[in-house]
């Protein structure tokens, strides 16, 4: 990757020492997060807000989102459990790498209410539990998890290598 960049920006003042761009056209510089004029028409892709779903576990049903997002599930004895605070904190922090992965959060922090999570997964004080669209637990974490480890993580299950069209690529 070095190697290409390095010939690229070699090559770069020397395309510009031959005469810069053919037929006379205008060298246009870009910005960082700038859409070219020329693309400004192509449709984009609409991108989630900025508001990460953190849902308690008593207002949403596991079959709700069957297929349709990645639930995350934070399980703590109470609400004020530090690990808890900052794994929420880690979460709402960087909430865009979880939105394109359509991930939804949900907590339960009330171990003698049973919620249908808290059945179907019986946690044991706090946990993280990632899971895929499908259903399926993939990972259990005893410890809090930075979003880049989430994410990560997600990225390997094999509906999202499918999502991103690498599911055979090696």
């Amino acid at each position: 990757m070095k190697l290409k960049r390095l010939i690229f920006l070699m090559a770069v003042p020397l395309v510009a020492a031959m005469g810069g761009k053919p037929d006379g056209e205008a060298e246009q510089r870009y910005v960082r997060g700038e859409v070219p004029a020329a693309r400004a028409e192509a449709p984009a892709r609409e991108l989630p807000g900025n508001e990460l779903s953190v849902l308690a576990a008593s207002e949403a049903d596991p079959a709700e989102f069957m297929w349709q997002a990645r639930p995350v599930v934070i399980f703590a004895d109470t609400a004020a459990d530090p690990a808890f605070v900052e794994q929420l904190a880690a979460l709402r922090r960087d909430p865009l790498p979880l939105l394109l992965r359509d991930v939804v959060v949900i907590t339960d922090t009330d171990p003698s209410v049973t919620s249908p999570w808290r059945q179907q997964l019986r946690p044991e004080g706090f946990s993280l539990v990632l899971m895929d669209k499908d259903g399926q637990v993939k990972q259990r974490k005893p410890v809090p998890w930075s979003v880049r480890e989430i994410t990560r993580a997600i990225d390997k299950f094999p509906l999202r290598l499918q999502e991103i069209g690498r599911a055979g690529v090696q």
